[in-house]
């Protein structure tokens, strides 16, 4: 026996924070989302290769979507909130945050969320207007565990899902 000190090749892997971790809070928060606290909307990805996009601004008059998704998440009501646009009119803004579980879109159901894209919640359609990734899993940057989702009530016309 040797009092000789040896570095091991590579540093042991965080205390609780391995893969193994990390799956055990994906199948935690599956099971917790669908099962027990989630809502159910239908997600309308857009078609990128059937979608004509403008070739320098990137934005497409007219759409084309794939069929629709279920998706379980936890959806937000924001309420019903009356703007007022100076020479124009008074507007009633209608708006809800859709929390996903990222890993579970990404890897159960290849499906990325796009800003653009239109969701069915009760039976009202909402555009994405905007999205955020707020959340790290144990404070490590290279794993985000949700994605956040401000959508708006989409306007008669604009979304047909038939």
């Amino acid at each position: 026996m040797s009092d000789d000190w040896n570095q091991p090749e590579a540093p042991p892997p965080p205390l609780f924070l391995g893969k193994k971790e990390r799956d055990l809070v994906k199948q935690v928060n599956d099971e917790l989302i669908e099962r027990v606290i989630g809502q159910q909307i239908l997600y309308y990805p857009i078609d990128i290769d059937r979608t004509n996009f403008h070739p320098l601004y990137g934005e497409a008059i007219e759409k084309t979507f794939l069929p629709p998704v279920r998706v379980y998440a936890l959806v937000e009501f924001e309420g019903i909130k009356t703007k007022f646009t100076s020479g124009v009119a008074l507007d009633k803004e209608v708006a809800i945050n859709i929390h996903f579980h990222k890993r579970r879109l990404t890897e159960d159901q290849d499906l990325f969320v796009r800003e653009g894209d239109f969701v069915l919640y009760g039976d009202i359609y909402y555009e994405i207007v905007t999205l955020a990734e707020p959340k790290q899993l144990f404070g490590q940057i290279d794993h985000r565990i949700e994605i956040a989702a401000r959508c708006v009530r989409a306007r008669e016309g604009l979304f047909d899902a038939s």
